[in-house]
């Protein structure tokens, strides 16, 4: 499955797998080992849990350094604010006019608000294989987190009646309290080569480190792991491998 961004415009599509293709020996799983200062920054806003320097150590938070097993009693009740989702976010990427006084906006959204039939549409653009709709909705409304990018062009004269485009779409899920896993990041090849699938990718990660995630993987291709590792992520980190099983049928 593909995606784009400016670091890898000299392919034509770029890919990060679904689950359904995971079977592929050249996808990757990808760790981010330093996400820029954004980790560290989480890391110390971080109150009740402080992420180590191993991965491993990272999400085996009930073992203790003598590999003792540390029984920890859940809260009764958690607080409100550790419930909250994160806040949908909106705000142009891009804006640009064009000779006849036409305005092309950009926006980014983190609101999850995507027609399922207007995905279809999108993936049928990159040449994703087709999924039964009813699957990729149940896959929206359990993410923990769906952006979005769209096209908004305002004619002269026209107001009320701007045409409004799906070019751009990312999501992740999530345990909620230390993992992530980012899915589907795919951009209209009419719109690649201007970076979009960076930002998606990029304000993905930096609304999971607000909430404190700092274990965020994805599924690449190998022919765009060096976009991934630009953003931060690493393959196969301590000699961690994917691990998959699959029905034999």
């Amino acid at each position: 499955m593909r995606t784009l961004g400016a670091a890898c415009a000299s392919y034509s599509l770029c890919r990060i797998v679904s689950f359904e293709s995971c079977r592929q020996a050249s996808d990757k799983l990808l760790f981010p080992c330093n996400v820029r200062e954004q980790l560290a920054k989480a890391r110390r806003m971080h109150k009740g849990y402080r992420l180590k320097a191993g991965f491993w150590e990272s999400i085996k938070s009930g073992i203790l350094n003598n590999n003792t097993t540390q029984v920890v009693e859940p809260p009764s009740a958690l607080p409100e604010e550790e419930e909250e989702e994160p806040l949908p976010q909106e705000l142009v990427l891009i804006q640009k006019t064009e000779p006849d006084g036409t305005v092309e906006e950009i926006i980014f959204s983190s609101g999850g608000d995507i027609d399922v039939y207007d995905l279809q549409a999108l993936c049928d653009k990159v040449g994703w294989p087709r999924r039964p709709l009813s699957k990729l909705a149940a896959a929206l409304k359990n993410s923990y987190l769906v952006a979005t990018l769209h096209s908004v062009r305002k004619s002269p004269g026209s107001e009320g009646n701007d045409q409004k485009k799906l070019i751009g779409m990312a999501r992740a899920t999530s345990d909620h309290a230390f993992n992530a896993t980012i899915w589907d990041v795919l951009v209209d090849p009419g719109y690649q080569g201007q970076g979009l699938g960076k930002a998606l990718v990029e304000k993905i990660i930096r609304a999971l480190l607000q909430r404190d995630i700092g274990n965020i993987s994805l599924f690449a291709d190998s022919q765009v792991v060096e976009f991934y590792q630009n953003l931060g992520f690493e393959p196969d980190p301590e000699g961690i491998k994917g691990m998959f099983w699959y029905p034999k049928y």
